[in-house]
């Protein structure tokens, strides 16, 4: 069976005979498709091409998404919205990298003795069968090394990033690329690809907030490793509704109130922030438990908050977070991470929060 996580190691050696290649990141969301294509410049990776289809109608009927936590993805609907930006962005490139969102996957970072590489992949093979929810038979399974340490006893150890997705999954996903015309030579949970792109060479141990429309995938990530993974499905489209009904409007125009206004607002704007505040806290409630999680269970202290994904872009939730967790909290900055033409320079602090999953799905090929 294809295994879309071992795939890497083949594409480097196609790479090193062909020459320059490119790649397309895909980031499948709960309500918009990202696309990012890359090609080889020498150094860094070159944003050749990029482009978004977003839906609003999630805004209107909760059913009407992509996916969700509790809603599947229907194969043709998704191939034909992935097929329409392709043409739409005259892309000639057909080899992709594509997400899989946190709630389709199961992870958990395991401990356990240190050992070789080839001990260590039986012992995860039992370790996943203890911890994975499904038959060992009905899931694909890899693992990561996260690092070593000793414990208070004084015996070496190693930390593990175990992943597993159901084989249902990764055939929906070849069955939805194919339909599209493309080739899918990798998939990735997303957090891995936020890991890579927003912490690569960087030692700060650091909480990743993904606030999507409608999940937010919360993250603790340090050298481009993810180290802890968690989801909620309090989201950006909860502070839209609450505009939307606190001042009895239509979903579209709170969506754009929100995103002209944010938190910034003063004199008789002032009240959006008032309305979305009580949902923002929510989703930075879940923040704080996980952040708490992380550090009474791994004793080391998270020392930022990247804030990525669309609800980043969120005027004055960088001063907002910082406040709340003091600590210091930055928008995601994945362009610094590729090389891209002069004339996108404007634009990549907007979009740099909503494309980094992309991003780092598509810079995976060129590591």
């Amino acid at each position: 069976m294809f295994n879309p996580f071992k795939s890497f190691g083949a594409i480097k050696n196609i790479k090193s005979v062909i020459g320059r290649r490119s790649y397309l990141g895909v980031d499948i969301g709960t309500t918009s498709i990202k696309l990012v294509e890359l090609t080889d410049s020498g150094e860094r990776p070159m944003l050749k091409n990029y482009g978004i289809l977003e839906s609003y109608g999630h805004l209107e009927r909760l059913n009407n998404a992509i996916q969700t936590s509790t809603l599947k993805m229907l194969d043709r609907e998704t191939s034909d919205l992935l097929l329409m930006l392709v043409k739409q962005l005259d892309i000639k490139t057909v080899d992709a990298v594509a997400s899989l969102p946190s709630f389709v996957a199961f992870t958990a970072p395991l401990d356990m003795p240190v050992m070789s590489p080839e001990d260590t992949a039986q012992a995860m093979q039992y370790q996943a069968r203890q911890f994975v929810p499904l038959p060992i038979s009905e899931v694909t399974i890899d693992w990561l090394p996260i690092g070593e340490y000793e414990d208070e006893k004084g015996n070496k150890k190693q930390r593990v990033f175990l992943v597993s997705v159901p084989n249902e999954q990764i055939r929906k996903y070849q069955r939805i690329f194919k339909a599209a015309g493309l080739n899918l030579v990798a998939l990735e949970v997303e957090g891995l690809s936020l890991a890579r792109i927003l912490t690569a060479g960087d030692p700060t141990l650091t909480l990743i907030a993904d606030i999507g429309a409608r999940s937010t995938a919360i993250l603790v990530a340090q050298n481009g490793v993810l180290k802890y993974s968690a989801q909620t499905d309090f989201a950006g489209g909860s502070l839209t509704q609450s505009i939307a009904g606190g001042l009895s409007i239509n979903v579209r125009r709170a969506e754009e109130l929100k995103k002209q206004r944010g938190l910034l607002g003063s004199g008789g704007e002032y009240e959006l922030s008032t309305l979305m505040m009580p949902f923002l806290d929510v989703i930075l409630s879940e923040v704080k438990r996980v952040r708490d999680n992380y550090e009474k269970t791994y004793r080391e202290k998270v020392e930022r908050i990247i804030l990525s994904g669309g609800g980043a872009n969120l005027l004055g939730i960088e001063k907002y977070t910082s406040d709340t967790f003091n600590l210091p909290a930055v928008k995601a900055d994945p362009f610094t991470k590729i090389v891209y033409p002069p004339e996108a320079a404007p634009l990549v602090k907007e979009l740099g929060p909503p494309f980094a999953v992309a991003l780092g799905l598509g810079i995976r090929q060129f590591l």
